[in-house]
């Protein structure tokens, strides 16, 4: 577990040590989120209408809830519905503009710290929906459909916002949501329900939809890009490679597999250096099979060395387990005149 995890989700005292240090901090930040948040409510601070459609996927927390492969999902979907859509996303770390880039080739993908900008390209760029990777918080841009993810595997009952935690926002900013969309990997079926009940009771009248985040298979990175069913990972030794927001939830879902998984962690959005490259591709030839995600994948992939064993990364797919009527109805109204 990477030090900051343990400093917010640690159960040795020295963890909740350090999270009342924080305490204060935490305590000015939640008045500086509550401050900003009545002044958008009050039109004190205007958000900016676009020329077209805006969708925004976001979540609560500082990474982890699946952000990426739901954004590129929804925008799979439009493309099939004959819509035009460009995904804007801040672009930080180069990585997610590639992922998305990688999964929806004929979506124009635009980086843009300014929201606003980014959706004017779009709109510019003949798209007529933008999507909007990571925005529940710029509320400078409005937006037509606003989607929250909350991750399952990682949920808290007592969140703590940051820096003694790793929420953004506390769970009442839920009910600003036209959908909640509870995305899990390995969670449990009860603590999905727990999650939902809790989320019905917070956001009164947000539509809630439960999708989990499955393993379709892996696929070997660069060379002649097999490909393997993730029943082969059962009994296997896997070095886990992950420099992604929730790590320890990528761990789990290839144990849920049957893998024996050692994990090599880094921070999320995480620039490799080529000694790093290199002591993972030495790491690797003790093991079966070294995995990393996608995310990790277009970095490494690129710079693996030749000589070394294959690489493989996990390719997602997204499968709607419950409220697919209403995320269906969220993505077909997508019609200004529409109160959704």
């Amino acid at each position: 577990m990477r030090f900051i995890e343990r400093i917010w989700s640690g159960t040795e005292p020295a963890d909740a040590l350090a999270r009342a240090v924080l305490s204060p901090l935490e305590l000015v930040f939640r008045g500086i989120v509550a401050i900003r948040g009545g002044l958008y409510d009050s039109g004190i601070l205007r958000t900016r209408k676009s020329p077209i459609l805006v969708i925004s996927i976001g979540n609560l927390t500082v990474g982890g809830t699946g952000k990426t492969p739901v954004a590129a999902w929804i925008a799979s979907h439009l493309v099939d519905d004959g819509r035009s859509p460009a995904i804007i996303l801040r672009g930080y770390g180069g990585d997610e503009t590639i992922v998305h880039k990688f999964l929806n080739p004929t979506v124009p993908i635009i980086e843009a710290t300014d929201r606003v900008s980014g959706i004017q390209l779009a709109a510019d760029s003949g798209a007529d929906i933008a999507i909007l990777d990571d925005a529940f918080q710029h509320r400078r841009a409005a937006r037509d459909v606003d989607i929250v993810l909350v991750s399952a595997d990682d949920w808290s009952a007592r969140p703590r916002l940051l820096p003694a935690g790793p929420y953004r926002e506390p769970p009442a900013s839920l009910s600003r949501a036209s959908m909640v969309i509870i995305t899990r990997k390995i969670a449990a079926d009860d603590r999905v329900s727990e999650i939902e009940n809790f989320v019905r009771r917070t956001a009164t009248g947000v539509l809630v939809c439960v999708a989990r985040l499955q393993i379709d298979e892996l696929v070997e990175v660069g060379g002649a890009k097999r490909h393997m069913e993730p029943a082969a990972l059962a009994g296997k030794s896997v070095l886990a490679v992950a420099g992604i927001g929730n790590p320890g939830a990528f761990v789990r879902q290839l144990e849920s597999a049957g893998a024996r998984v050692t994990s090599m962690e880094f921070p999320d959005h995480h620039a490799f250096t080529v000694p790093e490259i290199s002591e993972i591709a030495r790491r690797a030839k003790a093991f079966d099979y070294g995995v990393c995600t996608l995310k990790d994948a277009v970095k490494l992939g690129p710079r693996w060395p030749a000589d070394a064993v294959p690489l493989w990364y996990v390719s997602l797919s997204v499968n709607v387990e419950r409220g697919e009527a209403a995320l269906g109805e969220i993505l077909t109204r997508l019609d200004r005149s529409t109160d959704i």
